[in-house]
C-alpha cells in the first residue's frame, strides 16, 4: 500500500512538472512552423545574394556552399536555386497566416513538396560528400516545417483572432528576406588583390578589362568575338590585360597560350590573341603558331626562342595562379574594372559593363 502511494505521488508530481497542454499547443507552432519558416526566409536569401554577385557575400570562398554554387544543381532552366527556395518559404509564410481548412490543406501540400526537394537535395550533398552548411539549413528547415503542418492539420492551429498576430508573424518575415538582400546587394564586392593590382597600373581616364583565356575554349572564342568590335570602339580607353589559362582538356591550348605570351613580348600581342581566337583549331599548333608569328612580321627565331624559354612557362603558370587567386571557377572570367562576368557573354552585357566602367571615368 505504501508503495502504491509513493508510485502515485511521482506520477502526481511528475505530471505537474509537465507544462500545461495550452503553453504546448503554443509553442508548437512557434517551433515547428514560423520560426524554421523565418530561418527558411532568411537564409534561402542569403543564399540568392551569393549565387547572383560575382563574390561571396555570406558562405565561405571555397568551402561547401562555394562548390555547390558550382554544380549542375546550384541552378534550374536558368534560374538559381536559392530563388526557387525563395518562393516556396514565401508560399509557406503567407499559408502559414491564413485561417481555415483550406489553409491549414494547402500548407501541408506545400511544405510537403518542399520537404521531399529538401530531402532530395540532402542526399545528393552526401552522395557528393560536399555539405552546403546553408543550403542544410534551408533543407531541414522545410523537414521541420511538413512537421509542423501535420500537426496543425491534426491539431487545427489556428492564429489568434485579430490583426496583431498576422501583422507581427508578416512583419518579421518580411524582415527576415529584406534584410539579407540589403546587407548583400549593398555590401561593395570585394575585389581580389590580382585584379586591385591590375587597376593600379592603369593610367587615369582608361578602364583595365582582365581577361582570362583559354584561345581552344570555344566560349572563350565565341565571347571574344562580342568583345572585339567593343574594344576597338573604346582603344584609346581601355587597357586588356590578358592571362592565359590553358585547360589540359585542350590539347592545342598550351602551344597557343605560348604563341600569345611570345608575340606580346614581341609587341604584336593585340594582333595575335585575335588571330589565335579566329584560327581554325587544327592551326593552332607549334608549326601553325608560328605561321601566325610570321604573318605579323616576328622574327620567326625570336619567336622560337621565346616559346621554348622556361620564363614563358613560368609566365603562364603566374596567370594560372592569378586566375585562382581571382576566384576563378570557369573561362571565360572577364573582369571590366570592378565586375566580374563568368561564361560566355553576349554583346549587350560586355556593352553595358564597359560603358558603366567609362561613366565612372568621365
Amino acid at each position: 500500500m505504501i508503495h502504491r502511494i509513493a508510485m502515485q505521488s511521482e506520477q502526481i508530481e511528475s505530471r505537474e512538472a509537465l507544462p500545461p497542454p495550452s503553453v504546448v499547443r503554443k509553442l508548437m507552432p512557434l517551433l515547428l512552423v514560423w520560426l524554421p519558416t523565418v530561418l527558411g526566409l532568411a537564409v534561402s536569401a542569403m543564399l540568392f545574394v551569393d549565387y547572383v554577385r560575382p563574390a561571396p557575400i555570406f558562405c565561405e570562398e571555397n568551402g561547401g556552399c562555394d562548390v555547390v554554387k558550382r554544380t549542375i544543381f546550384a541552378s534550374v532552366l536558368g534560374i538559381p536555386t536559392p530563388a526557387y527556395g525563395l518562393a516556396a518559404f514565401t508560399v509557406l509564410a503567407v499559408l502559414a497566416l491564413l485561417r481555415g481548412p483550406r489553409a491549414r490543406l494547402a500548407h501541408l501540400a506545400v511544405a510537403s513538396v518542399a520537404a521531399l526537394v529538401g530531402l532530395g537535395l540532402l542526399f545528393v550533398q552526401f552522395l557528393m560528400d560536399v555539405y552546403c552548411k546553408y543550403c542544410m539549413v534551408v533543407d531541414l528547415a522545410t523537414l521541420v516545417i511538413l512537421v509542423g503542418g501535420v500537426a496543425r492539420t491534426k491539431t487545427k492551429w489556428e492564429l489568434p483572432a485579430g490583426r496583431a498576430y498576422p501583422a507581427l508573424l508578416a512583419s518579421l518575415f518580411a524582415l527576415a528576406v529584406a534584410l539579407p538582400l540589403g546587407v548583400g546587394f549593398l555590401k561593395p564586392v570585394p575585389v581580389p588583390q590580382v585584379i586591385s593590382a591590375e587597376l593600379k597600373n592603369t593610367p587615369p581616364g582608361v578602364i583595365t578589362i582582365v581577361d582570362f583565356v583559354d584561345f581552344e575554349c570555344p566560349f572563350c572564342r565565341m565571347t571574344h568575338a562580342e568583345l572585339a568590335p567593343i574594344v576597338a570602339a573604346n582603344r584609346s580607353r581601355m587597357r586588356v590585360v590578358r592571362k592565359q589559362v590553358p585547360l589540359h582538356m585542350h590539347p592545342h591550348a598550351m602551344d597557343a597560350a605560348r604563341a600569345a605570351c611570345c608575340a606580346e613580348r614581341l609587341g604584336k600581342g593585340e594582333e595575335m590573341a585575335d588571330a589565335l581566337f579566329t584560327a581554325p583549331l587544327e592551326e593552332l599548333t607549334p608549326e601553325g603558331c608560328e605561321t601566325l608569328a610570321a604573318s605579323f612580321g616576328l622574327d620567326p627565331g625570336a619567336f622560337r626562342d621565346c616559346v621554348k624559354d622556361p620564363k614563358t612557362d613560368d609566365r603562364i603558370k603566374s596567370d594560372v595562379a592569378d586566375f585562382k587567386a581571382s576566384r576563378g571557377h570557369g573561362l571565360p572570367t572577364i573582369w571590366i574594372e570592378t565586375q566580374k562576368l563568368e561564361g560566355a557573354q553576349p554583346s549587350e552585357v560586355l556593352e553595358s559593363a564597359v560603358k558603366t566602367a567609362l561613366s565612372k571615368k568621365s
